[in-house]
């Protein structure tokens, strides 16, 4: 009986660590103001799987926390291309691009300029 209650413990520890499929990452996401920042999270966020995403305004860091059975970087990428932002080797289209607030036309120059002005 005892060996039994151990057996049934060790299974039931190897069954709830193997459930545990979190991975974090992180990608580099072009933006320049606390607007993109709201825009890259919600995006990411709105991934299925995705529990974690923060982007850091300096460093243009997105941090992710993400269930890898429901999701992956390629599809939190593109949900995040889709909304007008870059993502490292990847460029959001220019309809995309186009939809994004004037403040934050992260391309222009004259708009980065502008929010390191502020700075």
């Amino acid at each position: 009986m005892k060996n039994l209650i151990v057996i049934a413990m060790l299974l039931l520890g190897v069954t709830t660590v193997a459930q545990n499929k979190s991975e974090k990452a992180t990608l580099e996401v072009d933006g320049v103001c606390m607007m993109c920042k709201s825009r890259i999270e919600k995006a990411a966020i709105k991934t299925k799987g995705v529990k974690s995403a923060v982007w850091n305004l300096e460093t243009h860091e997105l941090s992710l926390i993400y269930d890898a059975r429901k999701t992956t970087l390629d599809s939190i990428q593109n949900n995040i291309l889709a909304v007008g932002h870059d993502v490292k080797d990847l460029k959001a289209s220019d309809e995309a691009y186009a939809s994004v607030h004037p403040c934050c036309k992260y391309r222009d120059d004259e708009v980065v300029g502008d929010h390191d002005k502020g700075n």
